[in-house]
């Protein structure tokens, strides 16, 4: 048996979804009252908990050998967010804990590339250490305690791998990540304000594939960096256009325009209740290096990721799908 948690993420329910289509029996455990339609045409067993309370966590846990962790919240809004301290990194220790109890024979922890010091140079690799005193963002602090947490265990006896995925993007975005939903706007709009920058983007499949790869081949105790391919902002948009076989038009907004935004989002999310597309956090993170090296989960995993005009088409073709299926 292999327990996900957070299998009612993007990442998470393309990894069950790949799992299951491996003929893997896997349990996957969701919030209660949480929206599972992402998983619900799966077969798997589903079970109600939540990270936070090790009871829940121990019950998931029992007769499993494998644990994928993938429970988390993600933020780009500036300031702490106690709940995602909590989730992110007691959350994580409960899981590791169970782990430990219950002998698990595996566990494949989903960190992130911000977990990572952003006092980078050159190309991005697992040499750069996880730094939770990262002043850029509190996700980034939680995300690197959280990966703490588990090489830490690893110490005490644990058999983890940590993977960190770049900026997932890709079909099966039922939750309408950030990501899928600047794409989902370019689908719909034909004029667009754009800042420059560039990120790295890697396919959710292909992440998902590296977890499995992570747990069949990785190296107990190691961490593996799970890219894409880095590419401009105005390239993506102009990507997508090329998809559609159409033209559109993109303004360019000068970058003190955007911090000055930047400094009214968490006032804009207070009166709308949307993540404004611009934050502080967003904009250091297009401006800052995303040259990442996957070579390490090349070499030890067998990862590979595809191009990125087959990850956008698809991705595209999925909200194409989507749009339509909601309005039958």
């Amino acid at each position: 048996m292999i327990l996900v948690t957070g299998a009612a993420g993007h990442i998470g329910n393309v990894l069950t979804r790949q799992l299951v289509a491996d003929g893997k029996k896997v349990r996957a455990l969701v919030l209660p009252g949480e929206d599972i339609s992402a998983v619900a045409d799966m077969d798997i067993e589903i079970v109600e908990g939540n990270v936070l309370d090790p009871l829940s966590v121990a019950r998931a846990m029992r007769d499993v050998k494998y644990v994928f962790h993938l429970a988390g919240i993600i933020s780009i809004m500036p300031g702490e967010d106690e709940l995602m301290r909590r989730v992110n990194v007691e959350g994580t220790r409960n899981v590791v804990q169970a782990a430990l109890r219950e002998g698990v024979k595996r566990l494949v922890y989903t960190s992130s590339i911000h977990a990572l010091s952003r006092d980078w140079k050159g190309s991005i690799n697992e040499n750069v250490p996880f730094d939770p005193e990262n002043d850029v963002g509190g996700y980034d602090r939680t995300k690197a305690a959280a990966s703490m947490v588990v090489l830490d265990a690893v110490k005490q006896g644990l058999d983890a791998v940590v993977v960190c995925p770049t900026g997932v993007i890709g079909p099966y975005d039922f939750r309408r990540s950030e990501m899928g939903d600047l794409l989902d706007g370019w689908l719909k709009r034909k004029l667009n304000f754009l800042i420059k920058g560039a990120y790295d983007f890697v396919d959710v499949r292909d992440a998902a594939l590296g977890h499995i790869l992570a747990c069949e081949r990785g190296k107990k105790g190691e961490v593996y960096l799970l890219s894409g391919w880095q590419i401009k902002v105005f390239e993506l948009k102009g990507m997508v256009d090329l998809i559609l076989k159409r033209k559109s038009f993109s303004i360019n907004i000068p970058l003190w325009i955007a911090r000055g935004a930047a400094k009214l989002s968490p006032a804009f999310y207070r009166l709308t209740k949307r993540t404004p597309k611009f934050t502080e956090y967003s904009l250091k993170t297009l401006q800052s290096n995303s040259v990442v090296s996957c070579q390490k989960a090349q070499r030890e995993l067998g990862y590979r990721a595809r191009d990125l005009l087959t990850t956008v088409t698809d991705t595209i073709g999925w909200w194409v799908q989507r749009h339509a299926t909601d309005k039958n």
